[in-house]
């Protein structure tokens, strides 16, 4: 059996899990994200592109319902004893088979949790969930329950953060020695992600981003690739990730001669995030972090170049995003806390001068300042 973390990490997620159903008189909550099927029960797969639930009772006992080609999936690589088989056939109705196992559970008239707000539950399976439970039981939204307890991470969460962050550090490493004139961006990328499989790693759960000239000033990934100039500018964002654990970084590196405008927008950025570190603090919330980063590139200036959010949570994720919620946004009342794994950026393109900018790491929360999970520091990057 292919489990990362010990029985007893499991375990505790799991009653964490039932004081949070007990607290909203859940009897059962159906889970759809994966991320939550794999911080609950170690469950590994991509196959949440299809219809998959894990049903969670009251009690703490659990049934996955999923497709044939799942089975061996879900015993090889989690907790989860009990695995119900839909079956593809033509007008197959995954959500009747579900009700069918609701029923079979005894959960006819109860009050049940189902996590809408997820990737793994498409707007068309989500409409024929809600046609078969309408008259079932008392269905309530239970979004927000495991993504927030996955929020908090235990010893052994940081421990694989930490080993994910040091292969982010790893990847910068493999590609300054290509960031020259004539460079390829295709050998970056190849070095990059190279380095964090050979040390271990395993890919991310989207696409790093890489972009050179004026596509420096894109923060998306896309296809196609361009080799460096003499005196070029070049974007990378990329996670480490360990055991589907991400800790992000993102760099501005620049070819040649800096120019002015690259001087003034890096400072900003270091300026913002050194502010938003400070406010990474418990008494403050993640509204409060994006106002320091928004406070500091309003005194620069820069107001109309920077973004509407300045981070996010990270942990355990699939595709299509290792972005995490909470984020760092303007009014987020969610209150900074000890060890959370978060990721600030500052992203500054001026579209005006072609000019990009951005600096970017991941932190620990602690009692008091966080800690920065790279070893590398927050100097502009010339080659």
């Amino acid at each position: 059996m292919a489990l990362h973390f010990e029985r007893s990490e499991f375990d505790a997620r799991r009653d964490r899990l039932m004081i949070d159903m007990a607290e909203k008189k859940l009897d059962a909550i159906l889970l759809f994200a994966q991320e939550s099927m794999y911080w609950l029960t170690g469950y590994d797969t991509f196959g949440f592109c299809f219809f998959q639930c894990l049903v969670v009772k009251a009690d703490g006992s659990m049934v996955l319902l999923t497709r044939s080609a799942d089975l061996r999936q879900a015993r090889h690589t989690s907790t989860i004893e009990n695995i119900a088989v839909w079956t593809d056939r033509a007008d197959a109705n995954p959500a009747v088979d579900l009700r069918n196992l609701l029923n079979d559970l005894d959960l006819l008239g109860a009050r049940i949790g189902v996590e809408y707000d997820t990737h793994g539950l498409t707007a068309y399976n989500g409409r024929r969930l809600d046609e078969q439970l309408q008259t079932f039981g008392q269905i309530v939204d239970a979004s927000r329950i495991v993504s927030r307890l996955r929020l908090f991470k235990s010893p052994a969460e940081i421990a694989k953060t930490e080993k994910a962050a040091a292969l982010a550090d790893d990847a910068l490493d493999a590609a300054l020695p290509l960031v020259k004139q004539g460079g390829d961006e295709a050998a970056i990328l190849a070095a990059m992600q190279g380095t964090i499989l050979a040390g271990g790693g395993d890919y991310p759960a989207n696409e790093f981003i890489i972009g050179s000239g004026a596509d420096a000033l894109l923060c998306r990934y896309k296809a196609g690739r361009r080799k460096l100039n003499k005196n070029d500018q070049l974007t990378l964002e990329w996670a480490g990730v360990y055991h589907h654990y991400h800790a992000a970084m993102m760099r501005t590196v620049l070819t040649g001669k800096v120019s002015k405008r690259h001087q003034e927008l890096f400072e900003a950025a270091r300026a913002a995030l050194l502010a938003v570190e400070k406010a990474m603090t418990p008494g403050n919330t993640f509204g409060d972090v994006f106002d320091a980063h928004a406070r500091t590139m309003e005194a620069h200036g820069l107001t109309k170049h920077r973004l509407n959010a300045c981070g996010y949570s990270l942990g355990a994720r699939f595709a299509p995003s290792w972005m995490d919620m909470p984020m760092f946004y303007q009014g987020n009342p969610e209150p900074i806390a000890p060890n959370m794994t978060l990721f600030a950026h500052m992203i500054i393109m001026d579209s005006e001068t072609e000019t990009a900018m951005t600096l970017g790491r991941t932190y620990l929360t602690t009692e008091s300042e966080p800690k920065p999970l790279s070893r590398h520091d927050l100097d502009l990057i010339v080659r």
